[in-house]
């Protein structure tokens, strides 16, 4: 704590004290928003509230997914400070800027103007992406899932329409402050319905021969599986597991109950257009085992990363590194999972076990790759595991639910898509987190002598005494 920062009440010191909870609130507000995992949140606040001279053990710090409090006390006094978090979205540039801030803030001796005003061009920087390149990205990652389930190219260009369209509209919606998971369902109908009526061209026998070649597709249908992907949740999906794992229960019990709300809102909007368009049955009829060669997979990965990255406003320099990593992730995943028994090359051992091994590599990569391109881990692990998201099955498991029927094995399709993809999802956010935090362990006391000894020579320019004892 400050020297002059005495135990008496002073207004003075009391409006410093004020405004030094102020910056650690804002900091980690515009974490919560930017969708950082707990654990990224209390370290960053943590470091913050080093470099302001705030004592750790004098300092407690609850975060919820709505709201933040701090809390500053001894044995005679206590200030404790709350602060709203209500604009969510996912920004990995504005993660990446916080962290690097509170370790220069220290480095380079900020004055708390400098920090405030670094802190306040993070949070009033635009977005790396226009909402037209948002879309546009986000369509082809859809497209590139598409490839994934045993589309054609053909095919990809459909669904990648239908997605940008959907896309741009869900983003629209969202500009003009209508609700969220309206505009989910929304976006997710028409997106669908576009993908239905570009099947229905294809397979009309009279529409289909008028057609030049490049146009036709032997998988016309497969764009209706992969159309409104760019809504799965992916990042709080992995946040939820992350949370959990880390014991921060509340807040990821509450992550994941927004996240079901988003595909239960995307299923609607799906279910909805299959019944207005009289759409079979697509959860059992249509087939995704893809039988591409690894090139093909690659280029699809590559386009999905990348198209993911523009939606989470990934730093430009950043895109072809997260496209090489979700290269190696999807084919180290293809090449576990699939194999002799669907006609591929690889080892035959079923999605689960590869979406662990391929999410395990691509993290182990990481925790090396952050000190070459100097960002946090999660923001080039999580781009690359996302094509990775099993979100078909997730709503393959709510549409088969939703409609029906009372025909036998009903239950069972539904019950067998939603274990599938929830095992694959915590495959993933296991195969993410455990590397990581493993790395962390190992690293913790460089960094810990690092962060005091930076922490000493502020101290003796300025007389700040912080208690330093699990700070990371």
């Amino acid at each position: 704590m400050d020297s002059n920062m005495s135990t008496n009440c002073e207004p003075n010191i009391t409006a410093g004290l004020n405004h030094k909870l102020d910056l650690l609130l804002r900091t980690g507000c515009l974490l919560v928003e930017s969708a950082a995992d707990t654990s990224r949140i209390i370290r960053n606040m943590k470091r913050t509230a080093a470099y302001l001279g705030l004592a750790e053990e004098n300092l407690h710090i609850y975060v919820n997914y709505n709201m933040l409090m701090v809390n500053l006390s001894d044995d005679t006094h206590s200030y404790t400070k709350f602060k709203r978090c209500e604009h969510h979205g996912i920004n990995m540039t504005a993660i990446s800027k916080i962290s690097k801030l509170s370790w220069r803030a220290i480095k380079e001796d900020y004055t708390m103007e400098q920090y405030e005003k670094e802190l306040d061009q993070i949070s009033k920087n635009k977005r790396n992406y226009t909402p037209w390149q948002v879309a546009i990205g986000g369509g082809f990652a859809c497209g590139g899932f598409c490839i994934q389930f045993g589309c054609d190219w053909t095919a990809f260009l459909y669904a990648s329409i239908a997605s940008i369209l959907g896309f741009r509209l869900r983003l629209w919606l969202n500009s003009k402050g209508s609700n969220t998971y309206i505009n989910i369902g929304i976006s997710a109908f028409v997106s669908t319905l576009i993908a239905w009526l570009s099947g229905l061209l294809l397979t009309t026998e009279g529409i289909a021969s008028s057609l030049p070649a490049f146009m036709i597709s032997s998988t016309p249908w497969h764009p209706l599986m992969a159309c409104a992907l760019f809504i799965i949740p992916g990042v709080p999906l992995i946040n939820f597991v992350n949370d959990m794992l880390s014991g921060y229960v509340q807040i990821g019990i509450t992550r994941a109950v927004n996240t079901l709300l988003m595909v239960l809102a995307m299923a609607f909007g799906i279910v909805f257009a299959i019944q207005v368009c009289g759409i079979d049955n697509f959860v059992k009829d249509l087939s995704m085992t893809p039988h591409h060669n690894y090139i093909e997979y690659s280029i699809a990965a590559a386009i999905s990363a990348m198209g993911f990255s523009m939606i989470f406003n990934i730093p430009k320099r950043l895109l072809w590194v997260v496209a090489i990593g979700g290269i190696i992730a999807v084919c180290t995943r293809n090449f576990v999972s699939l194999g002799a028994s669907s006609g591929n090359v690889g080892l035959d051992m079923g999605p689960t076990i590869g979406s662990l091994a391929g999410s395990t590599l691509i993290s182990i990569i990481c925790t090396r790759a952050i000190h070459w391109f100097h960002t946090p881990h999660h923001c080039l692990s999580i781009p690359g595991v996302i094509p990775m998201i099993p979100g078909v099955l997730m709503y393959r498991a709510l549409f088969a639910f939703i409609d029906m029927h009372g025909v036998i094995g009903e239950v069972t399709t539904g019950m067998n898509n939603a274990i599938c993809a929830s095992l694959i999802i915590l495959c993933i956010a296991i195969g993410v987190a455990i590397p990581n935090i493993f790395f962390r362990s190992m690293t913790f006391p460089k960094r810990e002598q690092k962060l005091l000894d930076m922490l000493i020579n502020r101290r003796k320019r300025h007389g700040l005494f912080v208690d330093l004892k699990r700070l990371e």
